[in-house]
């Protein structure tokens, strides 16, 4: 990996490739990868900024694809039983050497207090997560605006689950939006017209703004939405976090850079 340019006369060293000293070396199947992915079944495209593309990641990898577990069942009529693959899934990408875990679909909040007591990695659900975070980031003033895949579907018990419960937030879901809900919501074909998609989810965060002109930061609950953050940004002039932007986060927490040991001159 290149170094990094910190100014003109201080850079950071490569990242540090040696075992951790909390491990033994051996203890893993595979080295070098800081996230663990898991993944529903799902066969539409994913543009880079999916989580599931990793052309458009800057950090290694895992995916543990959960076979049949698909987006339908996870909005619609999630389960113990869903609940207990997920674990497996998590305990699965640990053992194969992930140091963080999180999931494809920000619908997986619900299982975000039983994932992470499961594995002794930081796990991250959902970007959901971050709304406690935006909420202290912005003054702990306004409502944090929440775009997702269904605004019907996202309960009260998804925003417990990540400790969320008394931030207030404004929400706008995409099951109304044509290209969205026949595609993603409804699994009705695999083709997807990704301009479509855009134009789509620009047009929610419109909506969302119109209908709450007083948020101060946006929430992408939707995986499929960080492709489309610039354009959001760009949009509404409000900062977007995504589970992108939370993924290289937690990249960056367990694979720190070794900064050399000088002073700029």
């Amino acid at each position: 990996m290149p170094q990094i340019q910190i100014n003109t006369t201080q850079t950071a060293d490569t990242y540090d490739k040696s075992p951790s000293k909390k491990r033994t070396p051996g203890d893993r199947n595979i080295y070098g990868v800081s996230i663990g992915v898991i993944c529903l079944e799902s066969y539409f495209p994913k543009p880079p900024g999916h989580i599931k593309n990793p052309s458009g990641l800057s950090f290694p990898v895992l995916y543990h694809t959960i076979k049949g577990a698909t987006v339908q069942k996870l909005i619609n009529a999630p389960d113990d039983d869903l609940r207990d693959l997920f674990i497996t899934a998590a305990k699965d990408l640990v053992r194969e050497g992930a140091r963080a875990i999180t999931s494809s679909c920000g619908f997986s909040a619900l299982y975000q207090t039983e994932l992470a007591a499961a594995v002794d990695v930081p796990v991250f659900a959902s970007s959901l997560i971050q709304i406690p975070l935006v909420w202290n980031m912005t003054g702990c003033k306004a409502p944090v605006g929440v775009l997702t895949a269904n605004s019907k579907g996202l309960t009260p018990a998804h925003f417990a689950a990540v400790g969320a419960t008394d931030i207030p937030v404004e929400i706008q879901g995409m099951e109304d939006q044509p290209e969205f809900s026949t595609v993603i919501l409804k699994n009705q074909r695999t083709d997807m017209d990704l301009q479509r998609i855009e134009d789509e989810v620009l047009d929610a965060a419109r909506k969302l703004l119109a209908r709450a002109p007083n948020i101060k930061s946006l929430v992408l609950e939707c995986t499929d939405m960080p492709p489309y953050a610039y354009r959001i940004q760009e949009e509404t002039a409000l900062p977007v976090f995504d589970l992108t932007t939370l993924a290289t986060m937690a990249h960056n927490a367990t694979t720190p850079l070794r900064y050399k040991d000088r002073f700029p001159d």
